[in-house]
């Protein structure tokens, strides 16, 4: 078995776990201290919250401003377009800011919005014919 582990610098690490919390993310409290925290999104999709400093000592380059250029695009499926919409919305209220609009393109639809620290985060649904 595979897993997945997305990891992302963050500025405040309490208001990041309290975002993604909010879309219904838990957290792992034995991979968690005061530098780095483990989101669970799926048994084996891991959120690594990592504090800026604790993040630099992964990599031998700058960290990029994710507010000012985009670094990556995290994609997440949804089983509905309303859990679409509800996600954005939530994501939104938590404290993240709409990215792209929400589109429909064939079997698809999905929307978008950026965390905290600017990391964006699509939202997918895809119908299955």
């Amino acid at each position: 078995m595979r897993m997945i582990f997305i990891n992302l610098p963050v500025k405040n690490l309490k208001r990041s776990m309290d975002f993604f919390s909010a879309l219904g993310f838990s957290n792992n409290p034995e991979f968690t201290d005061e530098t780095a925290a483990a989101m669970v999104i799926e048994e084996n999709i891991i959120l690594m919250l990592l504090t800026e400093p604790k993040f630099r000592d992964f990599i031998t380059t700058e960290i990029a401003d994710a507010h000012r250029t985009t670094e990556v695009l995290n994609c997440i499926s949804a089983g509905t377009r309303e859990e679409v919409d509800a996600m954005i919305a939530t994501a939104i209220a938590a404290g993240g800011k709409p990215w792209q609009p929400t589109s429909a393109e064939g079997p698809m639809y999905g929307g978008s919005f950026q965390d905290p620290d600017g990391h964006v985060w699509e939202v997918l649904h895809m119908t299955r014919g």
